[in-house]
């Protein structure tokens, strides 16, 4: 059995129930099976075949969902390209991977997409009426389970991004576990990006097991729109990334009144938006989420329900189905319990490996000593404990690996990008944490020779980064510091200065106060003027939704999250807060 031919079945259980649903528009199951049929049929007739890479460039909408199951159908692998990274390093992931075809709608293709053989617009996608008996029937491809169903791109140490091959038979697999078996996942929310390995979750476990995708608009989302789409759609659960969790978690734990189930993970769990949102929603269950996209998503769950008092950590929790795990010292020998080791993982949910990397496969997916001939185990470098309950708690990385907004990242990914800029010596790119939970990367340089102009540097990291990699600060240093043995010295690096003392105008009218000092709390700063810059100042994405739901809910006026990215800084967002409301 393969994706596509398990989703044929539930198309016959079930042919009229909704399988999407975005605003007023709805499909049927056998309305998208016809959809996604007729255009694997043109990808077909454009020369797809067995595990050709497909990369869609396309907004969240019903040809988004249509489009990667078509691939399916055709025989391919879908290759899913992240609408806000640079154009740069799209046009180098689909060159890694050898894409010829590329599928991308109006929106997408103005902003910009790689080249590629042939690019197909939805536009051109055979019509939504039948032409004839043959254009609505699947095409009939058969597809091995140990055949690619998907390739994602992680960060990658080496300084380039590392491509995950997930077969059909690693997502049947986590489709196939017993935890989705509850009744609660009936009406998911779609809201991760599709390049995100969550959507693997988002797709195929409802699409395969009878339920509906309700699919958010595209954008950033803010917590007002996530509770109206949570309160009109009647979701039943929906993920969310630990600091989008922790946002809802502070600005409206009530919104989640309705869900069955929350699904969080991507990063520590903040033990008190647990409680918040249990407290607020006693009828909903919360499970804590681990995995890697390199065990096909999720491979250990921490399922917490109200009543129960706050703990002061979140475990790792245990195993899904089908997964093995063991907890190893540096001698690969097995821990006892509440020691520290590295955490392992195998099962039938391990990926293939990293496409065209067989250096790399072969440091994180090692031979299994404790399983059957040629079984293998991937090496999280999760360093973790086991309790006396059986469960598991993180205690940290074991290399460098950190996560940013739930996207993993190596910094050396990014000190590799930031080293290629005209006039820089050295680099070193470091992690600090401004509270539980809230990291941010840091980029301290030393110039060479001459003038150098460091907002040069910063814009050069956003065309060339996607966002969550681009250090919030840099700092400029005479030399790096270096331990007695030569390595960096990171105790020795300064804090950064996320303030410009230089560039202050104080605040004089009570808005203006009030919006200072409501940029100064989120970001965590002691103070913020009037011509400060939030992104500048250290803010990201998710600190964004923070302080618009904290506008609303103590200015008691409503700003779309976008305005805060058109007026960064304090002056122009108190100009629209002004505006609305007058």
């Amino acid at each position: 059995m393969n994706i596509h031919e398990s989703f044929r079945a539930q198309v016959e259980r079930t042919p009229d129930a909704v399988a999407l649903a975005a605003g007023p528009q709805r499909l049927s199951y056998t309305e998208l099976d016809q959809r996604a049929s007729r255009l694997a049929r043109h990808l077909i007739g454009l020369g797809v075949t067995a595990e050709s890479p497909v990369a869609i460039a396309m907004e969240r909408g019903p040809d988004l969902v249509v489009a990667t199951l078509a691939v399916l159908k055709a025989g391919g692998c879908y290759l899913p390209l992240h609408g806000s990274h640079p154009l740069a390093r799209k046009q180098w992931i689909v060159q890694q991977a050898g894409v010829r075809l590329l599928l991308a709608d109006e929106a997408s293709h103005g902003r910009g997409v790689p080249g590629t053989e042939q690019t197909v617009l939805t536009g051109a996608w055979p019509g939504a009426e039948p032409t004839g008996p043959a254009a609505v029937t699947d095409p009939g491809v058969v597809a091995d389970p140990d055949q690619l169903a998907y390739v994602m791109y992680t960060s990658g140490s080496t300084g380039e991004p590392k491509s995950v091959g997930v077969t059909h038979r690693n997502v049947l697999g986590l489709v196939g576990d017993g935890m989705w078996s509850t009744g609660r996942h009936e009406r998911v929310l779609m809201v991760a990006p599709h390049a995100f390995s969550v959507s693997t979750y988002e797709l195929w476990v409802p699409l395969l097991r009878g339920g509906t995708i309700v699919l958010a608009p595209e954008g950033n989302l803010d917590v007002a729109t996530i509770g109206r789409l949570i309160a009109a759609e009647e979701i039943s659960c929906v993920h969310l990334t630990a600091g989008l969790f922790r946002v809802m978690a502070e600005a409206a734990p009530e919104a989640f009144a309705g869900v069955r189930e929350v699904l969080t993970g991507g990063d520590v769990v903040a033990p008190g938006a647990v409680q918040r949102v249990l407290d607020a929603c006693p009828g909903t269950a919360v499970q804590a989420m681990y995995g890697a996209s390199e065990v096909s998503l999720f491979a250990f769950r921490a399922p917490m329900t109200a009543p129960g008092g706050q703990q002061d950590r979140v475990p790792v929790g245990r195993p899904l189905d089908g997964i093995r795990h063991y907890i190893l010292d540096e001698r690969l020998a097995h821990v006892p319990d509440e020691v520290t080791g590295e955490l392992y993982i195998a099962g039938d949910r391990l990926a293939r490996g990293y496409l065209g990397r067989p250096d790399l496969t072969a440091e994180s997916f090692v031979m299994d000593p404790f399983g059957g001939p040629g079984e293998r185990m991937y090496r999280t470098g999760d360093l973790v404990r086991r309790r006396a309950d059986g469960r598991l708690d993180f205690a940290g990385r074991a290399g460098d690996q950190v996560k940013i907004l739930g996207f993993r990242v190596e910094p050396a990914e990014v000190e590799a990008a930031l080293s290629r800029y005209p006039g820089l010596a050295h680099v070193a790119v470091v992690t600090r944490e401004m509270s539980p939970g809230d990291k941010r990367l840091v980029g301290y340089v030393v110039p060479g020779p001459g003038d150098f102009d460091m907002a040069a540097l910063r814009e050069y990291a956003q065309r060339t980064l996607p966002d969550y990699m681009v250090p919030n600060a840099f700092v400029a240093l005479d030399t790096l510091p270096l331990t007695p043995n030569g390595k960096l010295d990171r105790r020795s690096l300064p804090e950064p200065d996320f303030q410009h003392a230089d560039q202050y105008r104080a605040p004089v009218t009570p808005t203006e106060k009030a919006a200072c000092e409501l940029f100064a709390d989120v970001l965590g700063v002691d103070r913020v003027g009037m011509n400060d810059n939030f992104f500048d100042l250290g803010g990201q994405s998710l600190l964004a939704l923070r302080l618009v739901s904290r506008i609303r809910s103590e200015l008691g006026v409503e700003l779309p999250v976008r305005v805060l990215f058109d007026e960064a800084t304090v002056a122009g967002l108190v100009k629209q807060i002004d505006q609305a409301e007058r």
